[in-house]
């Protein structure tokens, strides 16, 4: 019997709407499995089209709420970027076929496509991705293996074990239990399991006394690819504790964009300040600079300052936030909206976002490239020991974008095995250790600043050394076999209510 489109439409939006719920700033990361697993059963039996269009209403309901940030800039270039994004869902529940290889084929396929959704088009869009949701679960130590491909993989798994085990609780009395949901299981155990005791970075080499400038003030500002005049007078106002802490820092931590200018920063007044302030500290200090440049373009670095006062090096960013920092084909998309809100294009750097400084190698991330796992991988290898992550969520009126940043910060620091600190402008800033613990974060809106200790490490992480490829294989081997296995014409059982059961007991009970 063809289940009606309300059986349908109603499970699906349900099942996205608890991936979401399990996102920060809600971070009720038991829930994605239940609604994997709602997912997983209701696929079963359908035809392609309905698969589609399962996995495409789901998609609806995972971002209508992970993605509500982009709402605060344009409203239906919300509603467009939601049902753009739920067409990888609904493609992956189209690749998880019925019948015995449904399993293999549905984690492989929502795999790959989260895979393919972090890096197309225009570089990708992590935020919002499940593996977000498990920041604050014990899958997080999954991710110094496989990186957040593995973890996203390993909450796949769990679906397919909590939708078999669902629905065979339903109908134990004309049903086994399907291996698959099983092998699930152990699979999603063994993933927590190995992360929890991998190479995690190794012991501190040395420790640093670290401060993070948070300045404060309004939130939801629509001036997005600079920062506000009040910016770095607020930022300067909260720098005057830092002579009185205890024990001193040795690298202070300012926000991205924090310095706007419309000259280059050489001789201005505030070059002059942080160079006093570095000089006055006797540290190392770093801070985010926007400059305006001709022809419609500017640049968003991070400038060092040493010890000496003198300007040590400087990283531009390389991951630009599409029609946030620059607009892709601006020409054709000035045709279907305004673009007042993005009236430059941010020039992209290049780098690994390794900087070497008197307090130690550190490794940058600019606010949008902490969703990035490659962006910490590539600054480790080149010899971080540390990750510093300036970055600017004053745009933002609500919590969630900051909050997803966090668990970024939790994702990123399990990943390469180094302790992690944020600086934003109105919070939320950061200390988090290579387990993914976040030992301090500011409140929103408030001036404050964080210091402490922090360790710097230099071990490897697996997934530091061999990054995406091995889930992205073991994925695609999946996804294969279960198509292979729809082929075959299955020995015991049948397709039932979204359930393959097995053997003779279900034969009998029929």
């Amino acid at each position: 019997m063809r289940p009606r489109r309300g059986g349908i439409a109603l499970p699906s939006l349900a099942a996205g709407v608890l991936l979401a719920l399990s996102l920060p700033p809600f971070g009720a990361w038991p829930v994605a499995f239940v609604g994997a697993g709602l997912l997983y059963w209701r696929l079963g039996a359908l035809s392609l089209r309905r698969r589609l269009l399962a996995g495409w209403l789901a998609g609806v309901g995972c971002f209508a709420i992970g993605l509500f940030w982009a709402e605060s800039f344009n409203w239906y270039g919300a509603v467009v970027l939601v049902a753009l994004e739920a067409l990888f869902m609904a493609v992956a529940a189209g690749l998880s076929v019925p019948g015995a290889g449904r399993a293999p084929a549905f984690v492989g396929a929502f795999t790959l496509l989260e895979a393919a959704r972090m890096t197309w088009p225009f570089g990708g869009l992590p935020v919002g991705g499940v593996f977000l949701g498990q920041a604050g679960g014990p899958l997080l130590a999954a991710a110094r293996l496989g990186g957040p491909l593995l973890v996203t993989a390993a909450l796949w798994a769990g679906g397919v074990a909590v939708g078999g085990l669902g629905a065979f609780a339903a109908q134990r009395a004309r049903a086994t239990l399907p291996w698959s949901s099983g092998v699930a299981l152990l699979l999603v155990l063994a993933a927590g399991a190995l992360g929890a005791v991998a190479p995690d970075g190794g012991p501190a080499v040395a420790h640093l006394a670290v401060a993070a400038v948070q300045g404060g003030g309004e939130r939801g500002f629509s001036a997005i690819e600079t920062g506000r005049p009040g910016d770095f007078s607020a930022e300067l106002a909260a720098s005057g504790v830092l002579s009185s802490l205890h024990p001193r820092p040795r690298l202070v931590v300012w926000p991205e964009d924090v310095v706007a200018l419309d000259r280059p920063l050489a001789g201005t007044a505030q070059a002059d300040r942080l160079s006093a302030l570095a000089s006055g500290l006797g540290a190392t200090v770093l801070a985010g600079v926007s400059v305006t440049e001709p022809h419609d373009a500017f640049r968003n670095e991070i400038v060092a300052w040493g010890p000496s006062g003198r300007v040590i090096g400087s990283f531009e960013k390389v991951h630009r936030v599409p029609f946030g920092e620059y607009v892709p084909w601006r020409g054709f998309f000035a045709h279907l909206a305004s673009l007042a809100a993005v009236p430059r294009d941010a020039i992209p750097g290049h780098g690994t976002g390794l900087m070497r400084t008197p307090a130690g190698p550190v490794g940058i991330l600019v606010s949008f490239e902490v969703f990035f796992a490659g962006r910490g991988r590539s600054s480790v290898r080149a010899g971080a020991e540390l990750l510093v992550v300036p970055t600017n969520t004053s745009s933002y009126s609500s919590r969630q974008m900051p909050s997803q940043e966090v668990a970024a910060d939790q994702t990123q620091a399990v990943e390469e095995g180094r302790d992690l600190v944020q600086a934003a402008p109105t919070g939320y800033s950061t200390f988090v250790t290579n387990t993914g613990s976040v030992l301090q974060r500011s409140g929103l809106s408030v001036r404050q600043v964080l210091s402490g200790e922090v360790a710097l490490r230099r071990g490897a992480t697996l997934y530091e050394r061999f990054g995406d490829l091995p889930v992205l294989v073991l994925a695609a081997c999946a996804l294969g076999a279960g198509l292979l296995l729809a082929r075959r014409r299955p020995t015991f059982g049948r397709a039932a209510s979204g359930v393959v059961a097995e053997g003779p007991a279900l034969q009998g009970a029929r």
